[in-house]
């Protein structure tokens, strides 16, 4: 579970990569394009310009690189050759990459063309959540104050949060102890200390917070219809705070914050 300082080296090399993939989607024109499109064309920035792996692919079965999760989609939507990102729409991109053996793990929330204020609301408090989730990482904390971050800054502007998945430790396995809830009470849970590496990423929905898993036995949808969004980032326990390793550039005042 704890990683040494050369491990969190490796850890952060894969994280940089994973970031200048958003960053590359950033610039791309999403609005018209098949979520297959998109999954191929990571795939190819991945592998072939970053000489790397991309760690979704083949774990637990799963063909993809990315999973692709639309409006009421809360996670592990699969790619589509037939589903076309519109106007409108707000879409999670979770990508994983391994470099050197290690793995990084991060997702963002996509607002395509013109988003209604409501999805735009959701959108930023999710990212706001997932901030309030990290700053609350430090050694001698507990997991239960991350989680009860979380949930307060979501529950305060009226969203529910899905309790069915959870961060995770993450390291040369995807998914390693321990597991990091997005809800909690303060003071309890796991003690944190110097050197754990896991994920943080809040999924908050619009309604209920109750999910079901569609017949392909991926793509997990919010059970009202209503819209879910979600942030994640790849984090380490530092000495006295923690340090975000898919940290992307346009972040670093956050990180600051």
């Amino acid at each position: 579970m704890i990683k040494s300082p050369e491990e969190i080296a490796l850890m952060a090399e894969s994280g940089r990569l994973l970031a200048s993939v958003f960053t590359w989607l950033d610039g791309q024109p999403l609005a018209g394009r098949t979520t297959m499109e998109i999954n191929d064309a990571v795939e190819a920035l991945i592998v072939e310009q970053l000489q790397s792996r991309p760690a979704s692919k083949g774990q637990y079965g799963y063909g993809y690189v990315l999973n692709c999760s639309r409006n009421e989609v809360v996670c592990h939507g699969v790619p589509s050759t037939t589903e076309v990102l519109g106007d409108g729409d707000i879409v999670n991109f979770d990508i994983t990459l391994e470099k050197n053996g290690y793995i990084a793990d991060s997702s963002k929330t996509y607002e395509i063309g013109e988003v209604s204020p409501v999805a735009r609301r959701l959108v930023r408090t999710t990212y706001e959540a997932m901030w309030k989730g990290i700053q609350a990482v430090r050694p001698g904390a507990r997991l239960g104050d991350v989680g009860h971050a979380i949930e307060r800054h979501a529950k305060r502007a009226g969203y529910s949060v899905v309790r069915d998945y959870c961060g995770h430790g993450i390291g040369r396995e995807m998914h390693e102890k321990p597991e990091v809830l997005h809800f909690g009470r303060p003071g309890t849970g796991l003690r944190l200390e110097e050197g754990m590496v896991f994920t943080i990423e809040p999924m908050l929905n619009q309604g209920r917070r109750i999910v079901r898993t569609e017949d392909d036995g991926w793509t997990v949808v919010t059970v009202d219809g209503k819209l879910s969004a979600q942030f994640e980032h790849t984090v380490a326990v530092t000495a006295n705070g923690v340090r975000v390793l898919t940290l992307r550039p346009e972040e670093k005042a956050a990180a600051r914050g």
